[in-house]
């Protein structure tokens, strides 16, 4: 199979008609690059949506953050490709070879990466056909933090490669070679990895919560602390009054100073199937180590909120406030916190309470446009965390980690400085 050879400049102009085709305007082209050479070349930050990259050569191609939504990958060589960040909703990715591939944070929502051969007109297989994410002398394929809700991944040998705290919901893996794969903290809700090979794969922490298996030798895998379809306490069901009427409860509670209701407490208890709670007042719950897995507290009032050690991965907090809450040990890997407020709650001129962060989980978090002033994230994990927009003054970082986090250069100077206190 010839490739055709192409410089950066060429690419730029192409890449250049395709966004006029996108917009619709005139001289706009469809970007063609089927069985082109694009090796080592730059195309991060482009929008190539719909692009045509069927058999393409695309290794250690710049790719991060480009968006390819409905592109066509099918047979590509994107081995050792930087796809961090890079948007790859329902691309066609079948029998793609990503030996090496950084794609961490991407999102692969109902990308396709079932096997797939393409031939020469004699017949020659050109590409192995199978998605191929595994090592041969260049690395394993690093989809940490992606999503890939609903994707198909049939058939795909990704023996070794690290999949750690992905989003892989309504996953279709079946007969898929998954040895010594990383699946730690994965949240495979809804998969089915039925007639999969997972000897030696590490599932320590993983949401295996109504997942198929048929077929599949599950003990021969590593799943210490996963999340299944057990209840980790007591749930929704145990609660002294239906959810309704605690949450009223609390409410006059809060009015009555604690002279009358009842405070909404749920330490230990089981409610990731709890209805939503959103723009509900929660202000100075207890929440201790309380499994709230997927649950919506979206615009809430949760300001004082003691929630120590609660697993709260795949949270929805968007615009909730949460001024002043004790968050210590929880984990909020995968949570989302847009917009939320977490600076200091003024209780009076003499009393100011600081948000509790510290030594708590924030893997793959979005906290993008927060008020996070003064807050302390000390001895907190913020790895690959996007704080892009978000408000850092007076925040305590000491002991964080912080890599790859996605921050401005305004911003790393910030936590630099705290953490050379």
């Amino acid at each position: 199979m010839k490739f055709t050879k192409i410089d950066q400049a060429l690419l730029d102009e192409m890449v250049q008609k395709h966004a006029m085709f996108r917009a619709a305007r005139m001289g706009g082209m469809r970007a063609i690059l089927a069985h082109h050479d694009l090796s080592g070349l730059d195309l991060s930050g482009h929008d190539l949506s719909h692009a045509d990259f069927t058999g393409a050569m695309l290794c250690q191609t710049n790719l991060s953050d480009t968006h390819l939504d409905y592109a066509n990958l099918f047979s590509a060589d994107l081995r050792l490709a930087n796809m961090q960040n890079s948007s790859l909703i329902r691309a066609d990715m079948r029998g793609v070879c990503m030996r090496g591939a950084l794609l961490m944070n991407a999102d692969m929502t109902g990308v396709d990466l079932r096997e797939g051969t393409m031939t020469t007109r004699e017949g020659v297989q050109v590409v192995p056909g199978t998605s191929l994410l595994l090592n041969s002398g260049v690395g394993v394929a690093d989809l940490s933090g992606a999503n890939l809700s609903r994707a198909r991944l049939a058939g795909a040998i990704a023996n070794n490669c690290d999949f750690s705290d992905a989003t892989m919901r309504g996953c279709k893996i079946v007969r898929a070679n998954l040895q010594g794969v990383n699946m730690s903290g994965v949240d495979l809700q809804d998969a089915d990895i039925s007639m999969c090979d997972v000897k030696d794969a590490n599932m320590r922490g993983a949401i295996l919560i109504n997942i198929t298996t048929n077929a599949t030798k599950m003990h021969e895998a590593c799943i210490d602390g996963a999340l299944t379809d057990t209840p980790t306490g007591p749930t929704i069901k145990d609660l002294p009054l239906s959810l309704t009427d605690c949450l009223r409860q609390h409410l006059v509670w809060l009015s009555s100073d604690g002279r009358s209701g009842q405070r909404f407490e749920i330490d230990y208890y089981d409610l990731r199937r709890a209805p939503s709670m959103a723009h509900t007042c929660l202000s100075m719950m207890r929440a201790r180590g309380a499994m709230l897995y997927g649950n919506d507290f979206s615009g809430a009032q949760m300001q004082v909120a003691d929630m120590r050690d609660a697993d709260l991965r795949h949270t929805n907090f968007v615009d909730a406030d949460m001024r002043g809450c004790d968050f210590t040990g929880a984990n909020f890997c995968n949570a989302n916190l847009q917009g939320v407020r977490l600076q200091p709650l003024d209780l009076s001129a003499s009393r100011v309470v600081v948000t509790n962060m510290s030594g708590a989980l924030f893997r793959y978090a979005n906290l993008t446009n927060a008020n996070l002033q003064k807050v302390d994230f000390s001895n907190a994990d913020l790895s690959n965390a996007n704080f892009l927009g978000s408000d850092l003054t007076g925040a305590v970082f000491v002991g964080a980690k912080m890599g790859g986090a996605r921050l401005t250069q305004r911003q790393q100077d910030l936590v630099h400085e705290t953490q050379k206190i």
